[in-house]
């Protein structure tokens, strides 16, 4: 319980010191939220310590680096009796210059033993940089042709989705056609099938012939057709004893039997004939 009330206690503490005169955000105080934000103290806490050390770091640094160039500067006063104050306009652009370049080029002094080393290593890191945008260049180059051969290839599916969509609509518009055919064709069968029995009805009423009937008649048209059929061998079978060299009294009675058997073949066609065309 004390360990909790302490770290309510740092958080309070922590959170007045980051936002100092401004009002201090309403939060629920539990368990939960008192720990997330201790948490984020301490971690702020050891960031501000490491910035704290390392800002101390850059200024005693930055001590040394001034009591170096104060002793050069006396070093140099001392041997030549030279200052940078006693320069001219132009040496003191050189001088400056000298200096950016030795701290852009990272040396560790201005001397020419560490500009050669550094610019060397800058002449690799540019020829580095020109090889790696060729190969950049080529890379893209290659990427461009792919998307061109994609674009073209998209461009034919686009088109060609376009003429299957057309294709399937042209087709779609047949079939419509088609049923709306086959509908008709089919009402028009039901209305005559409808026709025809109550025609038949109305016929049966009158006291027509069932034999008469379309059904009939169809039945009638089949069985004349076998007829006919069957007439044909009979005819072939009379024709083969034509050709025959006859004895008279023989071929007398033969031809009779056959000519009797074509008569009533016929007459009997000639009746369903003339049933048919009533």
């Amino acid at each position: 319980m004390e360990a909790q009330e302490e770290k309510e206690a740092q958080v309070a503490a922590w959170l007045k010191k980051i936002f100092g005169d401004h009002p201090i955000p309403q939060y629920e105080v539990n368990p939960r939220t008192t720990e997330i934000l201790h948490h984020l103290s301490e971690r702020n806490r050891v960031r501000d310590r490491d910035i704290c050390l390392v800002i101390e770091d850059l200024k005693q640094k930055a001590s040394e680096y001034e009591s170096e160039a104060k002793h050069l500067q006396d070093l140099l006063m001392e041997s030549v009796n030279f200052s940078p104050a006693n320069l001219s306009g132009a040496g003191s652009r050189y001088l400056n210059a000298l200096v950016d370049s030795a701290v852009a080029l990272e040396t560790k002094d201005s001397s020419l033993a560490s500009f050669i080393p550094a610019v060397n290593d800058l002449t690799s890191d540019l020829f580095r940089t020109k090889s790696k945008n060729e190969e950049i260049k080529l890379e893209l180059a290659k990427l461009e042709k792919n998307l061109t051969a994609t674009l073209v290839l998209e461009k034919c599916l686009r088109e060609d989705l376009k003429k299957a969509e057309l294709h399937l609509s042209t087709e779609r518009a047949k079939v419509d056609h088609r049923l709306q055919n086959m509908d008709f064709l089919k009402a028009k069968s039901e209305e005559f099938r409808s026709g025809i029995k109550a025609a038949e009805e109305q016929l049966s009423t009158r006291g027509m012939d069932a034999s008469l009937s379309h059904q009939s008649l169809v039945a009638l048209s089949e069985k004349l057709a076998e007829l006919k059929r069957q007439t044909i061998p009979l005819k072939k079978k009379l024709e083969s004893y034509l050709d025959l060299m006859p004895n008279p009294s023989l071929a007398q009675v033969k031809i009779e039997e056959a000519k009797r058997e074509l008569d009533t073949i016929e007459a009997e066609l000639t009746k369903k004939v003339d049933m048919m065309e009533l």
